[in-house]
């Protein structure tokens, strides 16, 4: 049934496509290949039809489409939004794709670095996951700047089905994923005993996969 209701928003194309997309591996791989939106002509919300009509994403649009796969084939989801210092103007929130396998948590995530990527299913809780990303996420000065971390988002349960196939930018979505309930990674106690990342891992977390052009690095 859910099979049939996704089909009515998209074209033979498009289910074809993600029809292939069975498990969250392979979802992965397909997202690895788009190269990364880096919003030269403004910033975009693109919905999953979007997605592969401009063959680009950023997080967020490399999230959702994940989602709409997962959900294509029974395969239960949610989106999380990983939040960012208030202070840390010159860096960005990141939206992932949460699926279960089992009892277990795992990731889909589409970024342009060599951090903040994949999560194989081993996690007992979403915020154990989360909590995996906090060591990656810092500046080119080694503040880490992760500040919290969103509950489950459930997309289907809020919105439905219909923005799958939008030509206009899915800002609602967003901002409602930025205004649910956040949780602290750190806590105030202990905000004084973070170090900052080492010379060697600011070099490698550097490592970029697309350029500006739409080529792999």
């Amino acid at each position: 049934m859910r099979r049939k209701q996704i089909e009515k928003f998209l074209n033979k194309k498009e289910v074809s496509i993600i029809r292939k997309l069975k498990t969250p591996s392979k979802i992965q791989d397909f997202l690895d290949k788009i190269p990364f939106n880096f919003e030269l002509d403004g910033e975009t919300y693109y919905s999953p039809r979007c997605v592969l009509e401009q063959n680009l994403a950023h997080c967020f649009e490399g999230a959702l489409f994940a989602a709409l796969c997962l959900q294509y084939h029974g395969i239960k989801n949610y989106l999380m939004d990983l939040k960012v210092l208030y202070s840390a103007k010159s860096d960005s929130d990141h939206t992932l794709c949460l699926y279960k396998t089992g009892k277990f948590w795992g990731a889909i995530s589409k970024t342009n670095h060599s951090v903040l990527r994949w999560r194989d299913p081993i996690f007992i809780s979403p915020r154990e996951l989360a909590m995996s990303y906090f060591h990656e996420y810092f500046l080119d000065n080694g503040k880490k700047t992760l500040s919290s971390y969103s509950l489950p988002f459930d997309v289907w349960k809020k919105f439905g089905y219909q923005w799958i196939f939008s030509n206009e930018d899915l800002d609602e979505i967003a901002l409602s994923i930025d205004k649910s309930r956040h949780l602290d990674f750190v806590p105030k106690t202990m905000l004084k005993l973070i170090r900052n990342a080492g010379k060697t891992e600011i070099k490698g977390a550097a490592v970029e996969e697309w350029n500006k052009n739409g080529q792999m690095i």
